[in-house]
Parts: structure tokens; sequence; C-alpha cells
């Protein structure tokens, strides 16, 4: 079994799929590991740690050699590949990663073509044996962290209250929109940083959770969400629903000194949460962190964010629409996320050979193309769409 772990090629990627660390479990199995060169240099792991760990580094010479991609058994990547480096692919070999396959259908088409079998980790399944696979969960939980402290930076106030001979500095107040993973992290790092933390979510179940932080939950009346019915995530709000609960948040959002977003649906637009006049209301100096800032939708949960930006409105508000906050921490973000892709590939790997079960949960709901089909519904029906 080779498996190849390429450079990834985006200008803003610092993240690798591999650490050294990883890759020397997967010798330890067994496993032939190429590296291109340079693949860990932004996460601070040199070619030096992976030829340590067991692995054969492949030199860089401008373009990805193509033999990482052609002769590998599995392809391990953050990001979605190019087209073309995906069609040097063999039949029957393995791609895995963040594949985005909503957002890349000609990637998808040229996967079936080439007869890969491709591994998108955002479709592993909530269920307790996924959960050492999770991508989605462990980038978010440092994506939280990370959105509070560009917050922090950014902020004019210091979070915590402080006793002075010059008087008493008042907290900063901060509120958390969307309590999952990410908002978790953020909130407990918030408090950590000394400020004063409120916190809302449609998912009645995390009430309980913001208060085990030191939090204090947000209570609007609307309809309450069960978790029971939706698997864990948030489910779509009708307009009406949205609006309300936008008009409820609104003294909460005008009331605070940093509001972090992160209200996201999957394979869906994210909510819009935070309309232009409540921006305008906001408080002179506020800073919003826009973490569901979405290139495709062209906004985030904040109306005026603009994705990959950061942006100061004529009231002097931030908002900080950042898209990669996990790879701003890229040594520990690297360190998760192969972990992640460790753990699944112990699930597929069978004596050094891939063992494909499309009636296993865990792989039906994570794996997108196989031997030249397309055989994720909701993949399916997005592209029939």
């Amino acid at each position: 079994m080779k498996l190849a772990v390429p450079k990834q090629t985006e200008h803003d990627e610092t993240r690798v799929a591999l650490t050294a660390q990883a890759v020397k479990k997967l010798v330890g199995m067994g496993v032939q590991v190429v590296v291109e060169s340079g693949a860990g240099e932004a996460a601070h792991i040199d070619d030096e740690a992976y030829r340590k760990a067991g692995a054969t580094v492949v030199p860089r010479d401008g373009e990805a050699p193509p033999q990482i991609w052609a002769e590998a058994d599995v392809v391990a990547v953050v990001n979605p590949p190019l087209d073309s480096q995906a069609a040097l692919m063999k039949p029957g070999s393995m791609l895995v990663g963040m594949l985005s396959p909503l957002h890349n259908t000609g990637l998808v088409r040229t996967l079936c073509d080439h007869k890969v079998t491709a591994v998108s980790l955002e479709f592993i399944p909530r269920i307790s044996r996924a959960q050492a696979m999770d991508v989605l969960s462990s980038q978010a939980n440092i994506g939280g962290y990370k959105a509070v402290l560009l917050a922090a930076d950014k902020c004019p106030k210091m979070f915590p209250m402080m006793i002075t001979a010059a008087g008493t500095i008042a907290p900063a107040k901060v509120f958390v929109i969307g309590v999952g993973v990410a908002g978790l992290q953020a909130i407990a790092t918030a408090k950590r940083l000394g400020a004063i933390v409120e916190a809302y979510d449609v998912r009645a179940v995390t009430k309980e959770q913001v208060l085990s932080l030191g939090a204090r939950f947000v209570e609007l009346p609307t309809a309450a969400q069960d978790d029971a019915e939706t698997g864990g995530y948030a489910k779509e709000q009708t307009e009406e629903e949205r609006k309300q609960q936008a008009d409820l948040m609104a003294k909460h959002i005008t009331g605070a000194d940093v509001v972090i977003t992160t209200a996201a649906l999957f394979g869906k637009a994210p909510p819009l949460l935070v309309p232009a006049d409540v921006v305008k209301d906001m408080k002179q100096g506020a800073i919003l962190v826009d973490m569901a800032a979405d290139r495709t939708a062209g906004r985030g949960n904040c109306e005026l964010t603009r994705p990959g930006e950061v942006v100061t409105t004529d009231n002097d508000v931030t908002l900080i629409g950042t898209l990669n906050l996990p790879g701003l921490v890229p040594g520990d973000a690297s360190s998760v996320y192969a972990n992640n892709v460790l753990n699944l590939l112990k699930e597929l790997l069978d004596e050094g050979n891939l063992k494909i079960d499309l009636t296993d949960e865990l792989q039906k709901g994570a794996i997108i193309t196989h031997d030249g089909l397309l055989v994720n519904e909701m993949v399916k029906q997005a592209m029939e769409g």
C-alpha cells in the first residue's frame, strides 16, 4: 500500500494532511508513505522529520511531481486537488480529504471518470465510532479558539475586569451565536480571557453546555429545536422564524463589544442572522468575527461580511471574514487533522488492502465516488438539481 501526501497548492493553506507522527504510525502498519518536499513546511514540519518517520520525500521542482498522484494507492489532502491532479490518479485508488463535493462538481466527475474512490471527510457521519475521524469538529474547535484571539487583538477594550489605581476597567462583553463545537470553544476562550459572555443557539440542549462554561444562555421566545430530531445539527429555519430570531437577538448584538457568529447549515448557505441595519446600531469599535463566512454565498451570518476580508464599517465596526481560521494555528490544526485521517485509514485498511463496504454506515456517509459511480445521495441530488 503506497500513500502519498502532496503539498497543498492553495496560497493561504498552511495545514498538511499527515504529520510526521501520523506517518510514523502508518509506516508501522506496513504502509509505504511518500511525501512531497515542503508539504509540511507551513505547519513547521520539515522534510527531515518525515524522513525520520520512515517516509520517502519526493523533491518538488515547479509543479507537483506527477508520480505523487499517479503511483499512489491513497492520496491524503486537506483541500480539494485540481481536476488535473485528480486525473492522474489510477483506477481503484482513493482520495481522502475535505473535498467540498457540493461545490466541486467538476472534480467529482473527474474522480468518477477515473474510477477513484473519493472520501470527503466533511461527510463523516456524527456517530459514536466516527468521533475520532470528525474533521469538522477538530477544525471548528481550533477555529473557535482563534476567532476569539483575533477579536481580542482588534478590540479597543481589554477582556478582563481590572481594578487599578487609575480606576476600574469594566470587562468586555462577548456574544456568541451558535453553540456547536466552535461556539463552545469560543465561549471557553473568551471566559478564560475574563470577558462577560452570553451565547445563543436554537437547539435546546445547548443551554446546559453554555451554563457549564460559566456563560449566560440567552433565551428567546422562539421554538427551540430538539437535538434528537436533528442529529445534533441545527436545522434550517423558515424565513419567518429566522427574522423573528434576528430581531430578538439585535439588542444582545448591539450591546456587545465582540460578537462571534458560528451558525452554519451543512451543504447550504449560512443563515443570515445579523442584518446590515443591526450592524449600524452596534457599538463604535465593536468587533464581529464571522466564522460562517462563505465565499460561495458572498457573506456569512452577517449581511455585511466580506468572505476572506477584514473590513471596517462607516460606524467603526470591524467585521472579520477570515476563511481559514484553523490554518492560522497550523501546527495543532495539522496534528488533529492527521489523527482524523489516521483513524479513518485504520478503519479502511485491512492487511494493507483497502476494504470498501458501502453498506457500512460510516463509509456510506463519507464515500462520494466509487468504481466510476457517484454513490453519495446528497451530492447526487445537488448535481442533478
